[in-house]
């Protein structure tokens, strides 16, 4: 089993991802509220800006604070800089 860090190391099965995207548009942010207002939301954000949203095969919506493009490349297994590590390095 496959597991991919959404930031704060939260970690989540790659085999239970249906889609990666950003959290933008009216759809999406609709989808959000109804899951929070289900109990089917996770945050993993931290307190941190949501930058992307996983959608899962169990109807779970998970928020993180990574972009979808460096989800979608740790996914993938490249190396996407990793963006918590660069900022850090960065100071």
């Amino acid at each position: 089993m496959k597991f991919i860090n959404v930031g704060f190391s939260n970690l989540v099965s790659a085999e239970r991802i249906v889609a990666i995207a950003a959290p933008d548009s009216a759809p999406l942010k609709r989808l959000i509220t109804e899951a929070r207002e289900e109990a089917r939301a996770i945050d993993c954000t931290c307190g941190k800006k949501n930058k992307s949203v996983i959608i899962t095969d169990s109807d779970h919506i998970i928020l993180s604070a990574l972009p979808p493009e460096t989800l979608s490349a740790r996914l993938e297994g490249r190396d996407a800089g990793d963006s918590e590590d660069a900022s850090e390095a960065a100071v």
